[in-house]
């Protein structure tokens, strides 16, 4: 009978206290034979008492590994656990999340089914808790007027290849030909890596008949924030890539070049400000209609505001990140410019 290939979860944490424990439960709960297995914790230096957390079960479970993170972002403490791993199998996961019991076995079996050289299933969004907010948040990420064609968001119904995939599980030889993942990135390193293997001709697969429960953020505060962070590093994700992965994250920054020049052009031509507003008109009828559409399977006539406020919020505040991150390239590009010219 053929051995079961060796399993290294690599999870990269950062004040996780509150839903780190309960993860790795999921993970100990797993169908797939625990000596088949080992769990990295690449802790980014905690001060919450993850680290503590971790260390327990470390002490308890023989598979449970702790490391230290001295770089304290995800591309460092991805790169930090898969260099001290020895699986033929890598599974990327995150702290925010439970698992099923099946998750391991069925995405490594997956990766031989479809030929693939990195899988990963759908998420289901949930609350944070059962406020309003809380609620209209994980509605207006699983929507596709909140998130575009993002295929594991919105969800399929049949196994597709697709650009990017979330907790992703990879044939170690991927990380053996292209490299590891970009420290230089604190968000988006898992699109910018997954771009780099379709430009490998590697495979990446979402499948349908696994869904991973994600916790999604509390507060319109800390949504704002995470997808401001987001839209800030795609353009430098662009640049390394020298091309835009998916139109889907050039629309938020057009809505916000839209709100600026027209003020600018309604200021000089005062004309224009008619067809302006016509426009923000528009886009707030969408929003309307996205909202309406959002709260419809949920029943629930509260999350309707909530949700007209929540999708701008999104869009806005990704754009705006994005908009922000073109102008650092600028600079960062000047700069490169500028030391080249003075070595000559």
């Amino acid at each position: 009978m053929k051995e079961l290939k060796f399993v290294s979860v690599v999870m990269p944490v950062r004040n996780e206290a509150n839903t780190i424990k309960a993860t790795i439960e999921s993970l100990l709960k797993q169908d797939y034979p625990l000596n088949r297995i080992e769990i990295i914790i690449a802790d980014g230096i905690s001060s919450d008492g993850t680290d503590q957390i971790v260390s327990n079960l470390e002490g308890v479970y023989s598979n449970v590994k702790y490391l230290c993170n001295k770089g304290r972002i995800v591309s460092t403490g991805l790169n930090l656990a898969i260099e001290n791993s020895i699986g033929d199998v890598i599974i990327r996961l995150d702290a925010h999340s439970v698992y099923p019991d099946n998750y391991i076995s069925k995405l490594v079996h997956a990766l031989d089914e479809y030929q693939a050289d990195n899988v990963g299933c759908a998420i289901e969004t949930i609350p944070a808790n059962k406020t309003p907010v809380a609620l209209s948040i994980a509605v207006c990420l699983s929507s596709p007027f909140g998130v575009g064609n993002s295929k594991f968001r919105v969800g399929i119904k049949e196994p597709v290849e697709v650009d990017t995939v979330p907790f992703g599980c990879f044939r170690r030889e991927v990380f053996d030909r292209i490299g590891l993942f970009d420290e230089e990135l604190i968000r988006n390193q898992d699109d910018e890596f997954n771009a780099r293997m379709i430009r490998n001709r590697f495979r990446i697969v979402l499948i349908p008949d696994l869904i991973c429960r994600y916790q999604a953020r509390d507060t319109l505060l800390k949504l704002a924030n995470m997808l401001y962070q987001y839209g800030l590093f795609k353009p430098l994700v662009n640049w390394k890539l020298k091309r835009v992965a998916t139109v889907r994250q050039l629309v938020p920054l057009f809505l916000i070049l839209y709100l600026i020049g027209g003020v600018v052009i309604s200021l000089i031509w005062p004309t224009l400000f008619s067809i302006y507003l016509y426009g923000i008109v528009l886009y707030l009828l969408f929003i309307l209609a996205g909202s309406i559409k959002a709260y419809t399977p949920n029943k629930k006539l509260s999350l309707l505001p909530y949700c007209f406020i929540t999708f701008p919020i999104m869009h806005v505040s990704y754009g705006w990140g994005y908009l922000h991150g073109i102008g650092e390239l600028m600079f960062r590009t000047n700069n490169k410019q500028k030391e080249v010219k003075l070595s000559r």
